[in-house]
């Protein structure tokens, strides 16, 4: 039984991994979004809407799938168009990286969004009237305070993320949930290989509270200290 547990461990290094690597997808893209969509440019903001409503509105898996079994397919035909012989098949994880990462990109951009719209413009104006340019202005004005307007939702948005890496499972990547389902189908022990396999996502999800509150709380410590 030992064995069973020990791979079990081995796939919680891959859904770490894989979380880590759809955050950073997700946070790009989120960026990406919330500065289109507070753009000027209708057709620019257009696409940013497009996206976050339509990735909002379809199921996760829906797109997982799509992306490793429509994606391999969409690739081969476009190589056989071409006159090629060569084929391609999507890696696993390359496909949940970037699924999930473009799933949460969507509500990266809206939780972006919502923060930076909390910032006072005026400091932003103030800064500006010391001489700022733009981009130090974002780096030295907006990003700082839009951290702590974003930290809330960003904490909901991993959370889910984390757990949502499971559903990589079902197109063959080799994470807990696969293995935990593979020793329980070997030893016909479901309940104990799945609640492990919940235990360390829970222990995954705790960590990332504390250390996402103590975050929360040093962003917070100046408007703490002022409504005092």
């Amino acid at each position: 039984m030992s064995g069973y547990y020990e791979s079990i461990l081995y796939g919680a290094m891959w859904t770490v991994a894989l979380s880590l690597a759809a955050l950073v997808v997700s946070v790009l893209l989120g960026m990406l979004g919330a500065a289109a969509k507070l753009s000027g440019n209708p057709l620019i903001k257009g696409v940013a809407t497009l996206y976050t409503t339509l990735i909002r509105g379809v199921p996760d898996l829906v797109l997982m799938l799509l992306v490793f079994y429509g994606g391999t397919i969409g690739l081969n035909n476009l190589l056989e168009w071409a006159g090629s012989k060569a084929t391609v098949d999507i890696n696993p994880f390359a496909a949940a990286v970037l699924t999930i990462g473009f799933i949460y990109g969507a509500y990266m951009t809206e939780t972006f969004r919502g923060a930076i719209m909390a910032i006072p413009h005026g400091q932003v104006e103030a800064a500006w009237a010391f001489g700022m340019g733009r981009f130090r202005t974002f780096m030295r004005i907006t990003i700082p305070q839009m951290v702590r307007y974003a930290l809330p939702g960003f904490t909901n948005n991993w959370l889910v993320l984390i757990k949502t890496t499971s559903l990589a499972s079902l197109i063959g990547l080799k994470e807990m949930t696969y293995l935990a389902k593979q020793a329980s189908a070997a030893t016909r022990e479901p309940f104990t290989f799945f609640l492990f396999a919940a235990a360390l996502f829970l222990i995954f999800t705790s960590i990332s509270l504390w250390v996402l509150k103590r975050l929360e709380r040093r962003y917070s410590l100046g408007a703490v200290r002022l409504g005092a």
